[in-house]
């Protein structure tokens, strides 16, 4: 069972853990619904629909390592915001991070939040941020957004955990590459896998 706060828990599997990479997940979730989606909003989507096709969870976990310069490397933030950080459509005059005519704020509130762990806000782009700046999100990833999208549209459950690997910084790439193992076991760690 995993349990989220006092009001969520489910059963294992009913669970589909969503990872951006293998090395995310290592071995630990060998024995778990595990997605592996690749890198980038465009594989997340595509690899979420199909897989809840397939068979629809009743909690989706997208766990995964992000790059921060708010949070400290190896914390895990509990992320219950996001923002498409790539999309600016403001000469047409829509806002910062609004998707035009899809109804969407340009902040998506849609996260499960876990008990004794920081709460972020993630942006989510097709870049590897290495000059984080923006004070409107915290922690930056690759496909958060999208697979809360998904999931808020699905109405199913979602929460999404992130590893802190590196400062989203001039040496991202760098503390990412040595940071990235760890993710999979504090993760472990977090979840009471070893519990199960």
């Amino acid at each position: 069972m995993i349990n989220i706060n006092e009001e969520f828990s489910f059963p294992f599997e009913n669970v589909l853990f969503s990872f951006a990479l293998e090395s995310e997940a290592a071995d630990v979730f060998e024995n778990y619904n595990s997605l592996i989606t690749g890198i980038g909003k465009v594989n997340a989507a595509y690899e979420l629909t199909k897989a809840i096709n397939y068979k629809r969870p009743s909690l989706i976990v997208n766990l995964g390592s992000a790059g921060s310069n708010f949070f400290k490397k190896g914390d895990v933030v509990c992320c219950t915001r996001f923002i498409q950080r790539d999309m600016d459509v403001r000469p047409l005059g829509y806002e910062l991070y609004e998707t035009p005519l899809s109804g969407l704020p340009p902040v998506l509130e849609y996260g499960l939040k876990m008990d004794g762990l920081q709460e972020g806000i993630c942006g989510s782009g097709d870049s590897f941020e290495m000059g984080h700046s923006t004070v409107l999100y915290n922690v930056v990833d690759m496909e958060a957004y999208v697979l809360a999208m998904i999931a808020m549209k699905e109405k199913i459950p979602f929460l999404c955990l992130k590893y802190i690997s590196d400062g989203a910084d001039d040496n991202a790439a760098e503390d990412w590459i040595v940071q990235v193992h760890k993710a999979a076991k504090a993760f472990e760690s977090i979840l009471n896998l070893n519990e199960k």
